[in-house]
C-alpha cells in the first residue's frame, strides 16, 4: 500500500521550540452578530502562517446563515458540534446534527443555515487560511446597521471570495 509522502520539512531546528498558544473554551468571542450569533477565533490564517482558519460558530436563536455559495480559492468544513444544522451540499439542504462533517473544495456550492430555533454550534474550517476576521467582522457591523451601498456590497463579496450560486 501506497501512502503520500510528507511535505517538506518547515523547521529546522534540533530541540523544538516553545510555539503552542492555549484559547481557553471561556474566551470571548470575538465576533457578535446582532441575531446572537457569535464567532470564535481559534485559529487564524494569520496564527497558522496561513495553513488553515479554525472558527467555531454557534448560532442565535433565529435563522441564520448563508445561502448556496462557492469560494474559488479556499475550501470550507463544516463539522456540527452540537445541536442540528441545515447544510447545503450543492444539491439539497440536509440536517446534519452532532459529529457530522461536510468538506467543500473549492469551486463547490454550499451553504449553511440553522432554521431551527434550537442552540447549535460548529466548526468552520478554512484551508489555505484566508483571512476570514474582516468577513465575519463586516457581516456583523452590518448586520447591527453598517450600510453598505450594492457596489461596495458586491466589492467585500469578491474581496472575501464569496461567489453565490
Amino acid at each position: 500500500m501506497s501512502f503520500p509522502s510528507y511535505p517538506p520539512a518547515r523547521y529546522d531546528g534540533e530541540n523544538g521550540e516553545v510555539s503552542a498558544r492555549l484559547r481557553r473554551a471561556d474566551a470571548a468571542p470575538e465576533v457578535t452578530y446582532a441575531s446572537g450569533v457569535t464567532v470564535d477565533y481559534l485559529a487564524t490564517g494569520a496564527s497558522t502562517g496561513g495553513d488553515f482558519g479554525l472558527y467555531r460558530w454557534t448560532f442565535g436563536p433565529g435563522e441564520s446563515g448563508p445561502g448556496p455559495h462557492f469560494h474559488r480559492t479556499i475550501t470550507e468544513s463544516f463539522y456540527v458540534l452540537t445541536g442540528a444544522v441545515l447544510l447545503f451540499d450543492g444539491t439539497t439542504w440536509v440536517e446534519a446534527t452532532q459529529g457530522d462533517f461536510l468538506h467543500v473544495p473549492p469551486g463547490g456550492v454550499h451553504g449553511f443555515r440553522n432554521v431551527l430555533g434550537e442552540p447549535a454550534s460548529m466548526l468552520l474550517m478554512f484551508t489555505p487560511g484566508a483571512p476570514r476576521e474582516d468577513y465575519f467582522e463586516t457581516l456583523a457591523a452590518v448586520s447591527k446597521g453598517l450600510e453598505l451601498s450594492e457596489e461596495e456590497r458586491t466589492a467585500f463579496y469578491l474581496r472575501h471570495d464569496n461567489h453565490w450560486a
